[in-house]
């Protein structure tokens, strides 16, 4: 069942969305040649804790870190680990926190250091591509227009679009209903009513859509190990449109 969330509930979650995207402008700062992924984990750790909240993602069915981080080739879903980051590599850094009973949920992808041309293409492009999904955001719109405007400018640009994971609904759980694709056709799917909120999270590829995880049955990687990036923010769905509820940069 698809939640629907009174105004009042919706300034609660956003509470929970502002020290969630806090987080993400943090592991922002924190990204540069040398640092280890557990170092940023922590330090995300401390600045949600620090707010009075609790990282969402730690301990969710098993995920054993506070972010999840994923470099290069790895789409989602990566653990932190002692790894150093280096010149040149990019990173995707997702975060939740839980506060007063509600969930935020971002994510974002970041230079290290010096990158190439075609790195900071693809980053730019999956964001820009969350913002054309989030044009077509209206009451009575469908989900299928999210998705089809994320497809046809991720396309366009020569990349491509994850399938095997999507976005979804958001609020007293970090995962509701509706899924949220980033792909799809224009009409189709649930309907959008003010209320609603949702995580839209495009992930795009460099080369081929497909993806596989990993033995450690968490991180996910493009098949044929070119580069990835990730963005999303949690939205409210409002009768005058969409409100970024993660405070967008």
């Amino acid at each position: 069942m698809i939640s629907i969330k009174t105004p009042q509930e919706i300034e609660k979650m956003r509470e929970a969305c502002i020290i969630t995207a806090g987080a993400r402008k943090l592991a922002g700062q924190l990204i540069r040649p040398g640092i280890t992924l557990l170092e940023i984990d922590r330090e995300i750790k401390r600045y949600i804790e620090s707010k009075g909240a609790k990282p969402s993602f730690l301990n969710y069915n098993g995920f054993p870190a506070s972010a999840c981080i994923s470099v290069n080739e790895e789409v989602i879903h990566g653990i932190p680990s002692e790894r150093k980051l280096e010149n040149g590599d990019i990173v995707k850094v997702d975060v939740g926190a839980y506060y007063n009973g509600y969930h935020g949920d971002c994510a974002a992808t970041f230079g290290v250091g010096e990158i190439s041309s075609e790195a900071q293409r693809l980053i730019d492009i999956t964001k820009q591509s969350f913002f054309e999904g989030i044009k077509e955001i209206r009451e009575g719109s469908r989900v299928g227009d999210i998705g089809y405007a994320i497809q046809t400018y991720v396309e366009n640009a020569g990349f491509s679009v994850v399938r095997d994971f999507i976005g979804h609904g958001v609020g007293e759980n970090l995962h509701e209903e509706p899924d949220v694709p980033n792909y799809g056709r224009a009409g189709r799917g649930p309907r959008l009513y003010a209320g609603m909120t949702v995580a839209i999270e495009p992930m795009v590829c460099q080369g081929s859509a497909r993806v596989k995880t990993l033995a450690n049955d968490w991180t996910v990687v493009t098949v044929d190990g070119k580069l990835s990036a990730h963005y999303e923010n949690t939205v409210a769905i409002t009768a005058n449109g969409v409100d970024i509820l993660t405070e967008a940069e």
